[in-house]
């Protein structure tokens, strides 16, 4: 069972690891493989977001973040990114972190979320989105590129909360 938390300020070298093991596949964001820890960091934590943590086995496995996805009169519609560690893929652990921060939107006012570039790619992410009722509503092409595949096509993704 995955217990999600706010993240504290003692979790950010656990989350760190799990954002270096993300970032260094260079198949999912956009961030460098190589980004600094100070850089990234700074990104997950900035003070526009909340930051969560999936505990599992006494063991931070998962983190994610929620914010406005655009500020002012676009402020109702919530953006998120999720990361999972490797050792909890397939348990789970990202899916309950999804519906875990689909509640916490809706607690903070927000009517729908939406993910502005899902690496189409992704197949784990775009089925598990699929799944959890997101739409995809636009296709950027080429916007990507893919550390194997070169230039891929990112999603544009949305769902009602």
């Amino acid at each position: 069972m995955v217990e999600i938390r706010k993240a504290t300020e003692n979790d950010k070298n656990e989350v760190w690891e799990i954002i270096k093991e993300v970032l260094a596949s260079g198949d999912t964001y956009t961030f460098a493989p190589d980004s600094p820890k100070e850089k990234m960091l700074a990104f997950w934590f900035s003070p526009d977001k909340k930051t969560y943590v999936g505990v599992w086995e006494n063991e931070i496995v998962g983190t994610f973040f929620i914010k406005e996805n655009q500020p002012d009169l676009g402020a109702h519609v919530a953006n998120a990114g999720y990361m999972v560690s490797s050792r909890a893929k397939g348990k789970g652990i990202g899916r309950k972190m999804a519906e875990f921060s689909f509640e916490e939107a809706r607690k903070d006012g927000f009517k729908a979320m939406q993910f502005n570039f899902v690496v189409k790619s992704n197949e784990n992410a775009v089925g598990l989105w699929k799944s959890l009722g997101f739409e995809v509503i636009g296709e950027i092409p080429e916007a990507f590129q893919h550390k194997e595949l070169g230039l891929t096509n990112a999603l544009i993704m949305y769902r009602k909360l």
